[in-house]
């Protein structure tokens, strides 16, 4: 079959599971349905008033389990997706969900956030839309603004509802830092930044108001549809920064925690709609398999090794096990030849060294690593700052209980670690047709180089600039795991375990779950080849 069938066939079957939605089981008027990888669908819906009544009747539905076990529900601002394991099963119980109501949706309220308007922007606003700082303040207090969606940070709120004469463009050089509080404009929006963070908004005051606090319940103080009033103040102090949780614990002590070590677990899932990524393990398949060699549960903490250089002082006897990336492991100076589980002794040391092939190997002791949880997860979340510090040298880590009353096992389990040239499975969409026929044949004839400015956020790839065949503005819409959002640059960048849960870039395609542990393996100067597979059925 030559490229331009396969893409009209694989453009077809894509399509047949979003005409049902428009028939005469669909409830939400305008639905459609696009498969977003093999695990997630895109709810396409005409306003924002739709948007907000179907995550609210999806999220009732969650709640009564009859959501087909939808794990996160992410709204956008013309668009709803939902993760779960079976799309199908998922897009048969978004077209029986009978929408909320839109003034049902908003009916409390409006949330009142007192504001300082003394932003650094708050002059060169004022001169961009031709008015005295008094007049801008007036009229950005003047109204109630609705909550479209949470995301880039964790309780991030994105406002609309925005006096048009007060419409401002981004600054042209982001800034590195804007302090938590800081009160912003881009474009038709107005937001507010919860914690530090890069940004390119306009600032024009700050509040004290706490937006996202892991400890509260809700841990958001924001939802999707609520309504916001500012109020101008004369004072208020910064949001207080909280302390990530510190490593106490006197059964392992860090000696050398290499270039980069977290505690992850398999992530905390159900908070991406307030901004929250579920992180977790990059490699998760390893990280399983080590907790299973130790007799663990799966979901028990382990420490992500990246490049390998850790070294770790036991104060009394355990069990280990290291799988992943292909390092040597040490025990006491002396190699362990082939063994991917060891016995260790009161005052040993255990040393994974530097990884041969692969990035991340996971080291999982029985009982698992006891860290505070954070929004029921463990893992360390180097985007939003959730979780345990990556290791420092002289931390002591605690060993817990997280077992599964399994007898340890002693085998031998091959490494996974990625071969030069590694191939990832890829179902095109949902923005596939953001680019131009010969754009998306070079995505999947190219092979594409891993960069070295690539993370656990996501691999940043070199190869050629992939043509766009719709160079508008997208709307920001909700991100999973795996999926290849192309930027203005033309170059995708394939999203870990640490994505942004909401992005405003197209994604065109996404990885097939089964094959994401291989990316997480994908290390600087990796090989990636792409092969099309056609999208669930829907």
């Amino acid at each position: 079959m030559d490229d331009l069938r396969l893409r009209r066939l694989v453009r077809q079957r894509g399509s047949e599971g979003s005409e049902g939605s428009e028939g005469s089981e669909a409830h939400v008027s305008g639905l459609r349905l696009r498969p977003v990888g093999d695990r997630a669908i895109l709810a396409e819906l005409p306003d924002l008033d739709s948007v907000h009544g179907l995550v609210a009747a999806a999220r009732k539905a969650a709640s009564a389990g009859e959501l087909a076990g939808a794990v996160d529900i992410i709204p956008g601002y013309r668009t709803v997706l939902v993760t779960g394991l079976d799309s199908a099963a998922l897009a048969t119980a978004l077209r029986r969900l009978e929408p909320v109501p839109a003034e049902e949706v908003a009916a409390h309220e409006p949330v009142e956030v007192g504001v300082v308007y003394d932003g650094e922007d708050l002059a060169e606003a004022a001169e961009l839309v031709g008015m005295s700082e008094s007049e801008l303040i007036e009229r950005h207090t003047a109204g109630d603004y609705r909550v479209a969606f949470l995301g880039f940070t964790p309780g991030f709120p994105y406002l609309v509802g925005l006096d048009p004469a007060l419409h401002v463009p981004r600054r042209s050089t982001p800034r590195t830092t804007v302090p938590a509080g800081a009160v912003g404009l881009a474009g038709a929006q107005t937001g507010i930044y919860p914690r530090s963070s890069p940004g390119g908004w306009q600032l024009i005051g700050r509040t004290d108001a706490v937006l996202f606090d892991p400890d509260r319940d809700p841990p958001a103080l924001l939802a999707p549809g609520d309504r916001l009033r500012f109020v101008a103040r004369e004072t208020a102090d910064l949001p207080a920064v909280a302390e990530r949780p510190g490593l106490a614990g006197g059964d392992v002590t860090v000696r050398r925690p290499g270039p980069l070590t977290t505690v992850q677990d398999l992530g905390r899932t159900g908070f991406a709609s307030i901004g929250v990524p579920v992180s977790g393990a990059a490699d998760p398949r390893s990280a399983r398999l080590a907790n299973r060699l130790v007799g663990n549960v799966e979901t028990a903490a382990v420490l992500e090794v990246t490049l390998g250089g850790l070294e770790l002082a036991f104060a009394r006897p355990a069990f280990v096990a290291v799988c992943g990336a292909d390092a040597p492991v040490l025990l006491n100076g002396a190699g362990v030849g082939e063994d991917n589980a060891i016995r260790v002794g009161a005052g040993d040391l255990v040393t994974v060294g530097s990884a041969r092939r692969g990035l991340r190997s996971y080291l999982a002791v029985r009982g698992g690593i006891d860290v505070p949880a954070v929004l029921g997860s463990r893992s360390t979340d180097t985007l939003a700052d959730l979780g345990p510090a990556p290791l420092r040298e002289g931390d002591q880590l605690a060993v817990g209980t997280a077992t599964n009353d399994a007898e340890v096992q002693h085998e031998l389990v091959p490494t996974r670690s990625p071969p030069d040239v590694v191939e990832l499975r890829v179902v095109p969409g949902p923005r596939d047709d953001r680019l131009t026929g010969e754009g998306l044949h070079q995505l999947f004839a190219t092979p594409w180089t891993v960069t070295s400015s690539s993370d656990r956020t996501g691999l940043r790839l070199d190869g050629p600039e992939l043509a766009r065949s719709n160079s508008e503005e997208l709307l920001s819409e909700g991100i999973v795991a795996g999926a290849l959002q192309v930027p203005p640059n033309g170059r995708p960048i394939l999203f870990l375990a640490n994505h942004p849960t909401t992005g405003g870039y197209p994604v065109v395609g996404v990885v097939a779950s089964e094959d994401l542990p291989l990316a997480g393996q994908a290390g600087p100067g990796t090989v990636l080849r792409f092969r099309r597979i056609a999208p669930p059925a829907l």
